[in-house]
């Protein structure tokens, strides 16, 4: 749970860079974790969906692709983010708080958010609106960092905190924005703990599904 102007202005001042130090630092394999979470969405044939912190809107545009039918709203805290998405075309977009959203009670049948709920002022009341605009029955999916296991962990720890921050400073000429990055994926649940935050505030049958030797998660689950 994260301090708002914190948050918000660290994501403007890396806007211009944030894809291309996402696509570098992931080695690429950001675009597979999208398409990942993109199937998985596209299963569940939703009319209407939220993609909530869309960022810059890879997460929305891969959506609109595979799942062309749908209806789909970016939502963003951060204008500078939405400028981005909005220069390759994603509409609409809508400026929001994820824990306090201007859409009406089971607005949409499903509800994305890449990378986004560990950013929140509150998880638990980002998690609640989520749940209140979904349709009954609808459908979450996060997609976000987690730790993984031992042996892996120690390493992806010095990698978070010795390393990252180093190149994607260089980058996007924010370090302190990176080191926050890492800081805020060790105080993140993660696996099992995910799931119960989840469940614990309006939604059930939450499941995790690791990925990338568990460095990322989706979670999906449907509202209670």
């Amino acid at each position: 749970m994260q301090n708002p102007a914190k948050v918000r202005g660290i994501f403007s001042s890396i806007a211009e860079r944030y894809d291309l130090a996402n696509h570098l630092l992931s080695g690429g394999l950001d675009f597979l974790w999208r398409a990942r979470a993109v199937r998985m969405v596209a299963a569940w044939q939703p009319r209407a969906i939220l993609d909530l912190a869309t960022g810059s809107g890879d997460l929305a545009l891969a959506m609109q692709k595979k799942i062309p039918q749908a209806r789909i709203v970016g939502a963003d805290f951060c204008l500078p983010m939405l400028q981005i998405a909005a220069r390759k075309q994603l509409r609409p977009l809508v400026v929001a708080d994820g824990t306090n959203l201007p859409f009406a009670d089971a607005s949409f049948d499903a509800v994305t958010v890449a990378f986004g709920l560990r950013n929140m002022e509150s998880w638990p009341g980002g998690l609640r609106e989520m749940s209140r605009v979904l349709s009954p029955g609808g459908h979450l999916l996060l997609l976000d960092f987690s730790m993984p296991r031992p042996p892996l962990a120690a390493a992806y720890r010095f990698y978070l905190h010795r390393v990252l921050p180093k190149i994607a400073g260089a980058l996007t000429g924010n370090r302190a924005g990176y080191e926050y990055l890492g800081e805020s994926i060790e105080s993140f649940p993660s696996g099992e703990a995910m799931c119960r935050l989840i469940e614990e505030n309006n939604f059930r049958d939450a499941r995790a599904l690791p990925l990338a030797a568990g460095i990322v998660s989706i979670y999906t689950a449907s509202k209670a």
